[in-house]
């Protein structure tokens, strides 16, 4: 998308500048990649100490640094900063301190001497003894990154008179065009003390009273594409930061100005919160973008602005483009609330909401696959998907009717979900405590071109009583959206419409990763790739899954030919790009050079299945095939590697270093090995006869799976109902306090184990 700026007209009005027409700003946060030319606004708060006495130098470093590689990559950056007041403070101190020492000594005992007061010293003074040492900062920071530097000093007065503008607008065309980045600051020594409540006139006018006004004056007279203004917030927030319900705001229209309370300003600058939001509506309104962030938090700093140029969710973003429909973080609230309902139905109702959806599946068929021809038809003419994804991403009537037995499956299971007591114990006389089951909360999958995944996983967290929040490939977006209202539908059934979410946003996965406050659990669903990405983006929120399915078959020296041939052929061939398709052959050395090996090899390239030769097998034969480049891969197409090994000792430790710890197969006829593989092995999944493909939620009888995980705590394996349920303890008491169990207490603890079944009939005893 190519964003076209107006030319901008200001007249002279009453010593200010009004804007007569204005150029398109950014719609969305994505979009901010594109732009060219970028005024950086530093606060105060972002460049001075915490003591307000010197340079934050490592901060600055860090902010320095993003500029000029963003500058290096073609983009014109400018810098609005503060500082030299602070600069200039120290060092007056510094000398006054050292006159102060000088002199003490020269007139030891005369008292005619008067104290300077550190306290007292004038601003301009120090703005003036502090630019020369700032600017020289600035220089010898830029030029470790082979960036050149320019200082400009204004004033108010340079935006009142029209030819003192258009030579600064000349000024710093030329500067721009000379790859120079211009460092703007106010000419605090020459000013005027700043006026209460002056900083801006509304916000069709402005005047230059502090560096937030200057940055959006600047920007728009620029025609810049983005002004990021770093303070020492996170951003724009419904009420002062620090109270209980103060929430960021992600995005920040016109007309919302309204509905939010400022706190104090920072704890430098002349500049309050309101004055940077009126100055960011002034820059929006003359076709600049901005965002408000953080300049100060040590540990987003060193990235902070690339992040926002990169579109990342950062800080507050200014539009003037608000969203027909709910934001994401609205999304989640809703479902949030409206899940607690779903967990409080009765199993029934939760269980009739998905014999619904399972009736819809099979009478909307037409209108699914209608959906289903458009998704798939686009991604064949885009020529971009890999046949694998176009098989994931088609359906068809027997795919919608094995989801529907699916989903009955689940609405089965649903009975007896929620609220099952797994442990209850008398502790003492009337007081008993029971540990029950209880949904997680708030449920993220994002899952690729798989739309069977939609119904699936709903049905899994209907059941389960979860909040679910869906993020589909845009490959599939037609009939997510299609059966995510089909998903409503049946919901409304008792009026738990929003408990099931789909994010239809431009919400990057990555931004969505980091609703560490909102979210519980992260569920996603596609190639390695997308869930390493997800794992490592994940900001303290966990991740169920696993990144690679490398599943084994390890053919034993007494392994029957029949079984062989079938289970390798369907643990490759049945449906290759599927997660639990077997990887890696593992044979048997003695196996080599027999019906049975040259049985396997002729099936495998009937079935035009490609080998990759492991090191060992290579060496036993004259002429082998490709040898592999990693036995650590996962092919998700008709190619495997083949390997060979002494023995099943030796297999098993194979897997254990080359395997994901997926799913691994043994087949052999000698039961005694087939035990101590099955014991050995530390994958999720392990089989003895049986083909890799029945690591299924499905299979397993399940219903469905929301993935298969290869975690070592919470979930293991094929993830269905149980794995998305937690625990809590339940303890009903009668006034017992921990004082009555002390050495001079007058009860003891009796902790009997109780059945679960029995039920409490009031719980207390008569006795």
């Amino acid at each position: 998308m190519c964003i076209q700026k107006k030319s901008l007209c200001c007249c002279h009005l009453s010593g200010q500048h009004r804007i007569l027409a204005h150029g398109s700003s950014f719609a969305h946060r994505g979009e901010l990649r594109l732009a060219k030319r970028i005024v950086v606004k530093l606060g105060s708060a972002v460049v001075t100490r915490g003591d307000e006495c010197g340079l934050a130098l490592g901060r600055l470093a860090s902010i320095v640094e993003q500029v000029a590689m963003l500058q290096n990559q073609g983009r014109e950056m400018m810098i609005v900063t503060s500082g030299a007041v602070a600069f200039g403070k120290q060092r007056l101190r510094h000398e006054i301190l050292l006159s102060q020492s000088v002199r003490q000594a020269l007139h030891s005992g005369h008292n005619q001497l008067k104290d300077m007061s550190l306290s007292v010293l004038e601003a301009r003074a120090c703005a003036a003894a502090g630019q020369s040492g700032l600017m020289a900062l600035y220089e010898a920071m830029f030029t470790q990154y082979s960036t050149c530097t320019a200082q400009i000093l204004v004033t108010n007065l340079d935006f009142h008179d029209d030819q003192k503008r258009q030579n600064l607008n000349s000024t710093l065309q030329e500067l721009l065009r000379m790859n120079i980045v211009p460092i703007i600051n106010t000419n605090d020594a020459v000013v005027p003390p700043p006026e209460p409540n002056s900083d801006l006139q509304g916000v069709n006018v402005i005047s230059i009273k502090d560096n937030d006004s200057l940055a959006a004056r600047l920007a728009v007279e620029m025609k810049a594409d983005l002004l990021i203004a770093l303070s020492d917030v996170e951003g724009l927030y419904n009420s002062p930061p620090g109270t209980d319900d103060a929430k960021l705001i992600d995005i920040f229209y016109p007309g919302d100005q309204q509905s939010i309370t400022y706190g104090t300003k920072s704890r430098v600058g002349i500049g309050g919160m309101e004055a940077k939001v009126k100055a960011a509506l002034w820059a929006l309104q003359g076709g600049t973008s901005v965002v408000i962030a953080n300049g100060t938090n040590p540990k987003v700093t060193g990235h902070v602005i690339t992040d926002i140029v990169e579109g990342k969710k950062v800080g507050t973003f200014f539009s003037e483009i608000k969203p027909a429909g709910p934001t994401v973080e609205q999304q989640t609230e809703m479902a949030r609330n409206s899940g607690r309902t779903l967990a409080s139905l009765h199993p029934d109702q939760r269980s009739e909401i998905i014999c619904h959806l399972a009736d819809l599946l099979t009478e909307k068929k037409d209108e699914i696959l209608a959906a289903n021809k458009m998704d798939t038809d686009l991604a064949v003419n885009a020529g971009r998907l890999p046949t694998a994804m176009l098989k994931r991403l088609s359906l068809s009537p027997s795919k919608l009717n094995s989801l529907a037995i699916g989903l009955r499956q689940i609405a089965e299971a649903a009975q007896d979900s929620v609220g099952r007591v797994l442990r209850r114990t008398r502790v003492a006389h009337n007081l008993e405590l029971e540990q029950i089951t209880v949904p997680i909360g708030v449920l993220l999958v994002i899952f690729e071109a798989r739309p069977d995944c939609l119904p699936q996983v709903s049905a899994l967290s209907i059941a389960s009583g979860n909040a679910l929040l869906l993020k589909g490939g845009k490959e599939a977006a037609n009939t997510n959206r299609v059966l995510h209202q089909l998903v409503q539908e049946a919901l409304s059934m008792h009026g738990v419409t929003e408990a099931v979410q789909l994010v239809s946003t431009r919400e990057e996965v990555g931004d969505l990763c980091r609703l560490d406050k909102m979210i519980d659990l992260i569920i996603p669903r596609g190639s390695s790739q997308l869930v390493r990405d997800i794992q490592r983006a994940a900001k303290g929120i966990p991740v169920l899954g696993h990144s690679e399915g490398i599943c084994h078959v390890y053919v034993d020296a007494e392994a029957s030919i029949d079984k062989v041939i079938k289970i390798v052929r369907d643990s490759k061939c049945d449906y290759p790009a599927a997660c639990n398709a077997m990887e890696t052959l593992l044979i048997h050395r003695d196996i080599l050079r027999t019906p049975l090996f040259d049985q396997i090899i002729d099936m495998l390239r009937t079935e035009r299945v490609k080998i990759h030769a492991g090191p060992r097998f290579t060496s036993y034969l004259t002429f082998s095939p490709s040898e592999a480049k990693s036995l650590r891969t996962e092919y998700s197409d008709l190619e495997c590697c083949m390997e060979v090994v002494d023995s099943m000792h030796e297999a098993v430790d194979h897997i254990h270093k080359y395997g994901s710890s997926h799913t691994d197969v043994i087949i052999t006829e000698n039961e005694d090995t087939a035990e101590q593989f099955l014991q050995q092995l530390d994958s999720a999944c392990v089989f003895w006869n049986a083909s890799s493909r029945f690591a299924d939620g499905y299979r397993f009888g399940l219903g469905a799976e929301v993935g298969i995980s290869t975690a070592r705590i919470h979930a293991r394996g094929p993830v269905g109902l149980e794995g998305l349920l937690t625990t809590k303890w339940v303890l009903r008491g009668d006034g017992h306090t921990a004082a009555d169990f002390s050495e001079h207490g007058t009860m003891k603890f009796l902790h009997e184990n109780l059945p679960v079944g029995q039920p409490l009939a009031g719980h207390r005893d008569s006795n």
